[in-house]
């Protein structure tokens, strides 16, 4: 019971008893390994080190994360987690900034500190984000696209009942829903074997690595954006 209430609490409620772990997203495989972790009876003396578990996760869930977490803080444990999540940053008790930029312009501690302290740091790139000196615009107009799609007709692999989707080209498409609703699948499954089939140019960007073993068998290449990779991205 306490490991089925951990999954739950890490936003994984959704998730089926003996469901194959090659249909997890690399979020939820990462979050059920955390969940494994956490559901340990803890000493209150245990150090954590998170690698952004909040990927992949729905706001509503990512809550749920974060008050496991704080829990955790809160018998007497301590958690170092590497986030760029809003909400993640502002629940920290402390933050420290590396930067101030990506790369060879990058490396240094720019300031540490709880968030207020971060969002006053004026060289603090994540400090202007927080505090609104710097935001992403919301475009005043929308692109109308080219005017063809992309139809799927009765997709209904894993969770999704026999649905039709049609995604314009042409356009920034966003699919999103809460964590386990299917988005992943919509994308993964159904789109890119579609995509896959047809003579476009096709590039997938893939950080968790979802798409690799899919693209190959259809013949596709996979370019990994990792130094250690033999024909990765410089």
């Amino acid at each position: 019971r306490r490991k089925l209430q951990t999954i739950a609490d890490v936003g994984l409620g959704y998730i089926k008893i003996a469901q194959p772990s090659t249909t997890l997203s690399g979020g939820e495989a990462q979050r059920v390994k955390l969940a494994t972790e956490l559901s340990k009876r803890s000493t209150g003396k245990t150090i954590y080190i998170l690698d952004e578990p909040s990927i992949g996760l729905h706001q509503r869930d990512n809550e749920r994360l974060i008050n496991t977490l704080k829990h955790l803080r809160d018998i007497g444990n301590t958690l170092i987690v590497v986030e760029h999540d809003e909400d993640t940053m502002l629940e920290a008790d402390y933050i420290v900034d590396v930067g101030p930029g990506a790369g060879i312009h990058g490396g240094e501690i720019v300031c540490c500190g709880n968030v207020d302290e971060i969002k006053n740091c004026e060289i603090s790139i994540t400090g202007q984000y927080l505090s609104g000196k710097k935001k992403i615009l919301v475009p005043e107009v929308r692109r109308k696209g080219n005017g063809n799609s992309i139809k799927i007709f009765g997709a209904s692999e894993n969770n999704l009942k026999n649905i039709d989707v049609e995604i314009p080209l042409g356009e920034l498409v966003c699919i999103t829903g809460v964590s386990g609703s299917g988005k992943s699948f919509t994308a993964k499954e159904e789109l890119v074997q579609l995509l896959l089939s047809t003579n476009a140019d096709i590039m997938i960007i893939d950080p968790e690595r979802e798409y690799s073993a899919l693209v190959e068998a259809m013949g596709g290449q996979v370019i990994e954006l990792s130094a250690k990779s033999k024909n990765h991205i410089n």
